[in-house]
């Protein structure tokens, strides 16, 4: 089936925390027989900091916006398939309506919300939101993370479904390496500096440097350059999909803090954690709801709720012991949470409700052979 995709970046995981989820996702659609086009804005210096060079499963269209876009659209509306991710960062209301009028010429249409949370803050917040009345119009809504709570709020808008396809672990990506002793340290945490999750980086991660004075930490991600870092913590910058393993593989604990948002809401583990998880990394996440439908807490993965209890984990495991539980975490994403099988999972999705839409007109065909169909 050939998809047309307009998303953020491919390319580049710059500013661009959705990176990991594309990448696994399209590069298991392709590997079911998918053909992937990839539409992305040349915007925030992406270009500049690519750590993708090589992106054989998908053709990979970098535009430049405005301009580009009526050519792109032509393009698109000889798919079968045109997904509109959320937070492409440029054109995004234009682009959630035009996509939809691509549906005149044969494709279905899909809203993959990469950022549920925001969405649907978005869309209540100003109820003349212009998304909002776009909703219905979709064939599909899918969502990387929010579990019941985002499939309820996108059915009460009006959504024709909604379904939620997780982030999970490439293992040809993120998996074990030899430790770095550049970066060896008790806990390290990367992510980018952002307004919704601030707040509780300064509590989960700034507070428990300030508890336990004795122990190193290593902070990654863009935006930190001008904010006051404890004497025993060390900012290493952006941290590329290429430097995840040597990071997470150095570190004798791995954390986790969800945006403000998502710990809301629930159900939305992050790219982090299965990238830690490939690494075999001991990690330890803020708590929020529905973590235990992807690890076991105490056995597969380390939750906290506050500071002192971060660094009750640190001072309270053995390395060892830190050991064992980041290979049963691994183990269990490797059994039950590879891009693989959320692959196939959005594949056997598409063609059941197609195939249902297209009952008795014998119009569609399947979108990917029957044996690349999951069982």
């Amino acid at each position: 089936m050939k998809i047309f995709v307009f998303g953020s970046s491919l390319t580049s995981s710059y500013w661009n925390g959705a990176a990991t989820y594309y990448r696994g996702i399209y590069k298991n659609l392709h590997a079911l027989g998918h053909k992937i086009t990839f539409a992305e804005p040349d915007i925030y210096q992406r270009q500049n900091n690519r750590d993708a060079q090589q992106i054989p499963y998908a053709e990979v269209m970098v535009y430049q916006r405005p301009a580009d876009l009526p050519r792109l659209l032509a393009l698109a509306a000889r798919a079968e398939l045109v997904i509109k991710h959320s937070g492409v960062g440029a054109d995004d209301e234009l682009l959630e309506a035009e996509v939809l009028k691509l549906g005149a010429f044969g494709p279905a249409t899909a809203f993959w919300d990469v950022d549920a949370p925001a969405t649907l803050a978005r869309v209540e917040q100003n109820p003349g939101d212009s998304f909002r009345r776009l909703i219905p119009q979709y064939d599909f809504v899918f969502t990387y993370g929010g579990g019941p709570p985002v499939v309820e709020h996108y059915l009460r808008l009006g959504a024709r479904n909604c379904y939620p396809i997780y982030n999970a672990l490439d293992p040809e990506t993120h998996h074990p390496v030899n430790a770095d002793p550049e970066l060896c340290c008790d806990l390290a945490f990367a992510g980018h500096r952002l307004p919704d999750r601030e707040r509780r980086v300064e509590d989960f991660f700034f507070g428990v440097a300030e508890l336990a004075p004795e122990m190193r930490f290593i902070l990654g991600g863009e935006g930190w350059a001008a904010k006051a870092l404890p004497k025993n913590m060390r900012w290493i910058g952006h941290v590329g999909t290429g430097d995840h393993n040597r990071v997470n593989c150095s570190a004798r604990m791995v954390l986790n803090i969800n945006r403000e948002s998502m710990a809301e809401i629930g159900f939305s583990p992050p790219t982090r954690v299965f990238e830690a998880a490939g690494a075999g990394a001991c990690t330890i996440t803020d708590s929020w709801p529905g973590i235990e439908v992807f690890f076991a807490p105490g056995r597969e993965i380390l939750t906290a709720g506050c500071a002192e209890e971060v660094v009750r984990w640190l001072r309270g495991l053995t390395q060892e012991q830190g050991r064992e539980i980041g290979k049963a975490m691994r183990l269990r994403a490797l059994r039950e949470h590879t891009y693989d099988g959320r692959a196939r999972q959005a594949d056997e999705i598409l063609n059941r409700v197609l195939q249902r839409q297209d009952a008795g007109a014998g119009a569609r065909l399947p979108l990917s052979a029957p044996e690349s169909s999951p069982a």
